[in-house]
Formats: C-alpha cells, structure tokens, sequence
C-alpha cells in the first residue's frame, strides 16, 4: 500500500511523525517547511514554490498542505498510484466549523478533488494534560484499519478527531458524527493599532450528536465529509 502524508503543523511536527508510525505500507511525504496552520484552503500560482529533500521519499514544500498535495501528486509523485491521501495528524481539533478554515482537512479536500482516498486526522488538546503521542498514534491507526476496510464513496474524505485523555480512561469509541456548524465563540482585544484574537475553544457551543459534543465528550469523532455538502455516514 503506498500513502502520501502531509500535515500543515510542518514536515518536523511530532504529529506527522506520529501518523507514520500509525500506518503501514510505503510512504512518501511532501509537507509544507514551516508551520502554516488555520491557511485553508490556499494555494500559490503567483509565485515560486521552494522545495527541499528532506530523504528518500520526503520532501518540504514551502507552501499551504493543499500546494503539498498538488505538487505531490502533479510533480513529485506524479509516477505513483497512492492508495490514500493521510494528512496529521494535527496538534489541535478540528472540529465543526474548523473544517473551513483548517489546512490539514484543506489538503485531504484538495486530494479529494483530484481523485484520491484521503482522510484528515487531528487531536483536540486540553490544556491540564501533557501530549501523548504514543496513544494518539495507537488511535489513529485503529481509525484508519477501521476506514481503510470499507467500500469508498467517490468525492468524499474523512475527517477524523481523537480526544485528548488520561492514560488510564477507556479506549474511546469511534462514532460517525455530522459537524457542528455553530460558529466559535470569539473577542478582539485591543492592543496599541492592533487587534488580538482572544477565542475560547473548550467552552465552544455544540449542537447534540455533534462532532464537537462527542469528542469533547472523550470519543473519537468521523465525520464523511463531500465535496457537495456534509454528509453522515457509519464506519
């Protein structure tokens, strides 16, 4: 099985490393230089797009994880037929409305849309308890066995969000949840000409059976996502 892994936390993150040891097969990376978090969707036509090896199948881009995607798979990769589009797995949910403004899920849209199985995996994070990137990757591979058995609907992703827990909790059911579309709760505080960006993510608003609700409830949320709308669908 040969996968493409991307990420927008960076082709260093502890996240990506995490996502390939979760999955077995041949993988190749192609993930932005740098940190390019909450870019969306963007991609770059109107300039250069430096790239650097990094080692045998695994390369920096520095540009947005869908300008990784697109050169992946149109330039750097362009002779391989990957099997899945991984991208993750991200420090941080994303979760409902996040959906649109995330580069991770961007980079699995983008895959998507040029004809490849993708899924998205990030992990919300609490504040009172130290990363474990060791369950997470436990996790994600449980997920992606889960998602990799199952017939895939054309034009559609996953977008996959583990919960952050106590090493003694329960290992968390997967549940196919619809996204929350409520918006996040947000101020602005001013500071000299500038504004600063003050959210509050844990105590975002959530509709029932919601994505939102149900990792934040300590499960691992799946949510099938089109490329015509949201969509709920069973692992």
């Amino acid at each position: 099985m040969k996968i493409l892994l991307t990420n927008d936390d960076g082709i260093d993150a502890e996240g990506l490393s995490a996502l390939g040891k979760a999955i077995s097969g041949e993988l190749y990376v192609a993930a932005p230089a740098k940190h390019v978090s909450e870019c969306s969707h963007r991609i770059t036509t109107r300039q250069p797009l430096p790239i650097e090896q990094r080692g045998d199948r695994r390369w920096a881009i520095d540009g947005s994880p869908a300008d990784c995607v697109r050169v992946a798979l149109n330039h750097l990769y362009a002779d391989i037929q990957f099997d899945w589009v991984l991208a993750g797995i991200n420090e941080g949910g994303n979760l409902g409305v996040d959906i649109f403004y995330s580069g991770t899920v961007a980079a699995v849209r983008e895959a998507t849309l040029l004809g490849q199985r993708a899924i998205a995996f990030s992990h919300y994070m609490r504040r009172d308890l130290p990363r474990d990137w060791e369950m997470a990757t436990l996790r994600a591979a449980r997920v992606f066995d889960e998602l990799s058995k199952n017939s895939h609907d054309p034009q559609t992703f996953w977008n996959v969000n583990l919960p952050h827990l106590e090493r003694e909790a329960p290992e968390p059911e997967i549940q196919a949840c619809r996204p929350c579309v409520l918006p996040l709760p947000m101020r602005f505080e001013s500071q000299g000409n500038a504004l600063i960006y003050e959210g509050d993510y844990p105590n975002r608003p959530r509709t029932q059976g919601s994505d939102v609700e149900w990792c934040f409830g300590g499960g691992i949320s799946i949510s099938n996502i089109s490329l015509h709308g949201d969509k709920k669908s069973d692992p």
